[in-house]
């Protein structure tokens, strides 16, 4: 059978280190040699001895994630073989953690990460109890995360003199040192008038960076 399908751009090849890498722009594979997270349901494809097993969050994940809305169902992919992931046919992106790095993002953008790396729901601050995605996921550690995003990200700088305003159903995720509020940019009379659509952004200020995708569609992360 003779087809342009078979060419090597389209052609799984054997990974040749552990750990994740893009396969190509809309999915990543896992050459996985122990145990590693991923978002339940977003395994492809997998070969060799592995086993998929849910994680739980334990009693106070559970409870944050009931209050917020926010979290991630989590499975662990257990032993020696490699898997692919992807969701939605999302854009993927790697990004490397290291000590000392904390990196806050939506529950909805993670597809996997190595296991090494530490996950937990956070406030976030300033943000009160008033609206959607003010609750995010913290990783700390050492160790690779895969992002999954509708469209192409932008990635907006942050200093303490420019702070970058955005829409709470558009952000994928923020360098976690950041200072976080809520900005209001609708007047009283706009809102008496029917409102702009655009009432309320997070606010953040400091010395990092920003990611938001070009939609603001909400996708639940529950299973």
């Amino acid at each position: 059978m003779k087809s342009d399908l078979f060419s090597n751009e389209y052609l799984a090849q054997p990974a040749t280190a552990p750990g994740m890498t893009l396969q190509n722009p809309k999915s990543v594979k896992y050459a996985v040699n122990g145990e590693m997270l991923a978002r339940q349901g977003s395994m492809i494809a997998f070969r060799g001895n592995l086993q998929f097993e849910r994680k739980g969050q334990g009693i106070g994940g559970m409870l944050k994630r009931a209050v917020t809305g926010e979290g991630l169902p989590l499975m662990a992919v257990r032993g020696q073989g490699e898997a692919w992931f992807a969701h939605q046919a999302g854009n993927c992106f790697l990004v490397d953690i290291e000590p000392g790095d904390a990196f806050t993002v939506n529950g909805r953008n993670v597809l996997c990460f190595d296991s090494t790396l530490s996950y937990e729901i956070k406030t976030v601050k300033g943000a009160g109890m008033t609206g959607g995605g003010l609750f995010n996921s913290l990783f700390t550690g050492h160790g690779k995360l895969a992002l999954v995003c509708e469209g192409n990200p932008i990635v907006i700088p942050v200093t303490a003199q420019a702070p970058v305003y955005v829409d709470t159903d558009a952000v994928v995720g923020w360098s976690a040192h950041l200072e976080t509020g809520l900005h209001r940019s609708q007047s009283v009379g706009s809102m008496i008038r029917g409102g702009s659509g655009e009432a309320v952004q997070l606010m953040l200020r400091g010395e990092g960076f920003v990611i938001v995708r070009p939609s603001e569609q909400v996708e639940s992360t529950a299973s």
